[in-house]
C-alpha cells in the first residue's frame, strides 16, 4: 500500500494530454482517450476526474487503478461473456478489440438507492412501483437490497445530457437491440453483477449498482469499455455509515460528496481540491483494487505521456500483429 505521503507528491500541478504520433485519431472521453490502430483500439485511461460529467482535476494513480482492476475483472469474467481485451502493455493503456458499441447504456442495480431524477429511489418516493418496467414491492426504505438484480436501462448520456430512461419494452419495439440479443445482454449482465457481488463480499465491500457497456465483435455479444472500477460501480464498505447515515462509499460518490458540501452541483467554475482530500480519494481507489484483487497495487512512473508511446511503439512492433493473428 502506498503511503499517503507517497500519493501526495505524486499529485499532478498540470493535466497533460497523452500525443500517440503515428496512431489514428483521438477521441477524447471524460476519462480517457481513445486511438484507433488497425481493428483495435488503444484506450488511455488518465488521471482526469469524472464527477458531474466534468473535468474537475486530478487524481493520482486513479487511471492506473481503473486500467488494471477492469483488466482483472476481464479475467474473472470471461467464462459468462467475452470481452474486449487484447492486452494491458502499460499500467494505463488497455488494447481492446474493435467493437461495434450497442446504443444502450446497461445498469445493474442489487440496492434502491441515489438522488439524481432518475434513481431508483426518487423514482420509489413519487410513487413509481414500476420503474423501468420492473415490479418494486411496498415497504422498501433507502439503500435496501432489492429482491434481485434488476437492470435499467439507459440511453448513452452524449454532450454532457443526462441518460434518458428505457424499459425492455422500449429497447425492442424501438429497434435499439432486437429480442434475441437483449434477452443475451440481460443474462450476461445479471451473472457478470453476481459475480463482482460475490468477490466484493469477500473482500468487506458491496456492489451497489454498476454500468455496463455491451457491443459486438464479429458479431458476437461481447463486454467493452471499463467494468466494476470505483468509477463504473457503486461499492459500499459493508456495515460502516458516515456522519449523514449513508453507507461509507468506496467509489467516485466519495468524491462527488465532497463537491456538493462545498455548494458545488456541476455549474460555474468547481472549487479546488486540497491536496489531502486527493490523497484521501486515491488512498480509497487503490484500496478498492487491492481490497478485491487481494493484489499489493504496483504503480507504474509519473508523468505517463511519453512514457505510453514508448512502451505502446514497442508492443506494437513486437507483438500487435501477433495479437490481431489471434484475435
Amino acid at each position: 500500500m502506498l503511503t499517503q505521503q507517497q500519493i501526495l507528491d505524486a499529485i499532478p500541478s498540470v493535466l497533460t494530454d497523452v500525443n500517440l504520433v503515428g496512431f489514428g485519431e483521438k477521441t477524447a472521453g471524460k476519462v480517457r482517450d481513445i486511438y484507433t490502430s488497425g481493428d483495435h483500439r488503444i484506450l488511455i485511461t488518465t488521471d482526469r476526474v469524472s464527477a458531474f460529467d466534468r473535468v474537475l482535476g486530478a487524481i493520482p494513480y486513479k487511471g492506473q487503478v481503473l486500467n488494471q482492476l477492469s483488466g482483472w475483472w476481464f479475467e474473472q469474467t470471461r467464462d459468462i461473456v467475452p470481452n474486449h481485451l487484447v492486452a494491458l502493455p502499460d499500467p494505463n493503456v488497455t488494447i481492446g478489440k474493435e467493437a461495434q458499441p450497442l446504443p444502450v447504456e446497461v445498469i445493474v442495480r442489487g440496492y434502491i438507492t441515489g438522488v439524481t431524477s432518475t434513481s431508483l429511489w426518487t423514482l420509489y418516493q413519487q410513487g413509481e412501483r414500476q420503474p423501468y418496467g420492473l415490479t418494486l414491492p411496498d415497504g422498501l426504505k433507502k439503500n435496501d437490497p432489492l429482491p434481485q438484480p434488476m437492470i435499467t436501462p439507459t440511453t448513452k448520456a452524449t454532450g454532457g445530457a443526462h441518460d434518458e430512461r428505457l424499459t425492455r419494452d422500449e429497447i425492442i419495439s424501438g429497434r435499439l437491440v432486437n429480442e434475441a440479443l437483449w434477452k443475451q445482454v440481460e443474462e450476461a449482465a445479471v451473472a457478470v453483477f453476481q459475480r463482482g457481488q460475490a468477490v466484493a463480499k469477500q473482500a468487506g465491500l458491496v456492489l451497489v449498482d454498476t454500468k455496463y457497456e455491451f457491443g459486438l465483435i464479429d458479431g458476437k455479444l461481447a463486454l467493452i469499455d471499463e467494468i466494476h472500477t470505483p468509477d463504473s460501480s457503486r461499492y459500499w464498505i459493508a456495515d460502516v455509515y458516515g456522519e449523514d447515515g449513508e453507507p461509507e462509499s468506496f467509489d467516485k460518490e466519495f468524491l462527488r460528496r465532497w463537491f456538493v458540501q462545498q455548494g458545488y452541483k456541476g455549474e460555474g467554475t468547481p472549487p479546488i481540491m486540497p491536496p489531502e482530500f486527493v490523497a484521501q480519494v486515491a488512498l480509497r481507489y487503490i484500496t478498492a483494487y487491492e481490497k478485491l484483487t487481494g493484489a499489493v497495487f504496483e504503480p507504474g512512473e509519473q508523468p505517463y505521456g511519453e512514457r505510453i508511446a514508448r512502451n505502446l511503439s514497442t508492443y506494437q512492433s513486437h507483438s500487435l500483429d501477433g495479437a490481431k493473428r489471434q484475435a
